[in-house]
């Protein structure tokens, strides 16, 4: 699939828990070594995250308007996980996989929130 007048095509999602007593710790790591690179990149990046009972997990969503565009930023394989180096020490296992989905309706606007 192809860019859609300007809009992304497709979303890569990615998904990763920590103990909670470190998670504002690794939010913060994953930030400045993953997510910044990723913005200078990406045609858009959201991040989220839900504190549960004892763990806290993490879903970074970055949107390209192709597969092949993302291939460019991730290496050979899109879908093929890149831990980063400190991903060991905190997560509570190492993702194995992410998720590349093709967009096939968006409606609304989503904020410029920055922060």
């Amino acid at each position: 699939m192809t860019e859609r007048n300007g809009m992304p095509g497709i979303a890569r999602v990615w998904r990763g828990r920590t103990r909670h007593e470190i998670a504002d710790e690794y939010e913060a790591y994953n930030y400045e070594v993953g997510i910044k690179p990723l913005i200078e990149k990406a045609m858009g990046v959201q991040t989220f995250r839900e504190d549960r009972d004892g763990e806290t997990e993490f879903v970074t969503i970055s949107y390209w308007a192709t597969v092949e565009d993302m291939a460019s930023f991730t290496g050979a394989d899109p879908r093929d996980i890149h831990h980063l180096p400190r991903d060991k020490e905190y997560l509570i296992e190492l993702p194995k996989a992410v998720q590349v989905l093709e967009i096939r309706h968006s409606r609304g606007i989503v904020g410029q929130r920055t922060s």
